[in-house]
């Protein structure tokens, strides 16, 4: 669960919740920064944003290109010996020096690497917020170690032109080079979310949508409905009148309606 100091951070009118981002170049891509960036923001403020990885490689110069644009720190680690990951190492410690400093409320790790799910771990052991990005190769380890994970695929922005034709369960988008790329949508996981409506519904038997929202993310902190095609949680609910009854309510005192929902 996110904690609720960063929750009413964000909330509120106060500053901005301080984050630390810190990326690994070995285990993350350049194309995806920005969309990166931009989910963080929906979090907080980026204080510190540091990359890590051997820059003298030519492994590294997409990032490279990059770095000055977001004001990236790079973090130049060598590879002293062949096999061994030392950009691993640097990026732990140097996350530990940050955790111990206290001065955030919330550490964003970039990374598809599951040698962190330790350093995941001992950051929410002293109650620090911890978000994952990574692809959807990122062992189940590392994902559940985080309060919350975010595929980098759902951020990823397309550079070449495309020309979309969408069918019933696929996309295929025609790039210019007149190569056929197919996204498949993977399959709404229905019992899931079912069982975490029922957990989350009032007496009554309806779930005020934040509460749900937050109970999927505790069951799986990798749920994300814009990995099955909907860009909010409140369009795939509105969207699925097969398994949701919905309703708009004002609450006392306030000037926005409330999306309610139940199992139909």
């Amino acid at each position: 669960m996110i904690s609720p100091r960063l929750i009413a951070t964000i909330e509120s009118e106060e500053p901005a919740a301080r984050l630390a981002v810190l990326i690994d170049a070995d285990n993350a891509q350049a194309s995806v920064i920005e969309g990166i960036l931009a989910e963080v923001a929906k979090f907080g403020e980026a204080t510190v944003k540091r990359i890590y990885g051997d820059f003298t490689s030519p492994n590294s110069a997409s990032w490279k290109k990059v770095l000055q644009q977001y004001a990236i720190k790079p973090m130049q680690q060598y590879a002293y010996t062949k096999g061994k990951n030392a950009t691993d190492s640097a990026m732990i410690i140097d996350a530990m020096d940050l955790l111990y400093a206290r001065k955030y409320d919330g550490f964003c790790l970039v990374t598809s690497d599951s040698d962190f799910t330790g350093l995941a771990t001992r950051i929410r052991e002293e109650g620090i917020t911890v978000l994952g990005f990574g692809e959807k190769k990122t062992p189940d380890a590392f994902r559940a170690a985080c309060n919350k994970f975010i595929f980098t695929e759902v951020l990823r922005q397309d550079v070449t032109p495309t020309e979309s034709i969408t069918t019933s369960n696929k996309t295929k988008s025609v790039a210019s080079d007149k190569t056929v790329v197919v996204h498949t949508t993977p399959e709404l996981p229905k019992k899931f979310i079912l069982d975490a409506l029922e957990q989350s519904t009032d007496e009554d038997g309806w779930a005020q949508l934040g509460t749900f929202g937050s109970y999927l993310t505790k069951l799986q902190t990798d749920f994300d409905s814009r990995v099955y095609g909907y860009k909010k949680l409140s369009d795939l609910v509105k969207a699925r009148t097969d398994l949701f009854i919905t309703d708009e309510r004002m609450a006392p005192g306030q000037t926005l309606k409330n999306l309610y929902l139940r199992a139909k």
